[in-house]
């Protein structure tokens, strides 16, 4: 099953690392400034994509304090007949906090040539850099 994940080391704690997860406010900070999202379980979510054009919407699956956030990801008007999933995992480690980013479910979303939205994700995973710009707010404290 084809996944998109990046990892990341973060020299903080989980509970500061989470702390950017705890409001619309704190995720906008880095994670895409015009997000809404009802931080609860079945809770809406939206956002625009890097490109400037796509829509992303789904629902909040999973919010697991100091732990993990689990979102349906669907690309609106694209042709996805089925959400993806992003998850945004968060582990103690010896230096502070593991960061994992997932993407997966491309082969589910019902388009067509799904291989290649997954190419464009693993792309996009490298160029958009989401958990750096995570660590450099966890950092700065701002």
């Amino acid at each position: 099953m084809p996944e998109v994940i990046r990892s990341l080391e973060i020299q903080a704690p989980p509970s500061v690392v989470w702390r950017w997860f705890e409001s619309q406010d704190a995720l906008r900070r880095w994670f895409r400034p015009d997000l809404t999202i009802e931080l609860t379980v079945g809770g809406a979510f939206r956002t625009l994509s890097e490109d400037g054009e796509t829509w992303i919407s789904g629902t909040v699956l999973e919010l697991v304090p100091e732990g993990r956030m689990v979102l349906s990801w669907l690309e609106e008007d694209a042709g996805w007949v089925h959400p993806g999933r992003l998850m945004i995992e968060l582990a103690a480690s010896a230096t502070g906090t593991r960061v994992t980013l997932t993407h997966d479910g491309f082969a589910g979303i019902g388009k067509p040539g799904w291989e290649g939205t997954y190419a464009a994700y693993e792309r996009g995973a490298d160029r958009h850099r989401l958990l750096e710009k995570l660590a450099t707010v966890v950092m700065s404290g701002e």
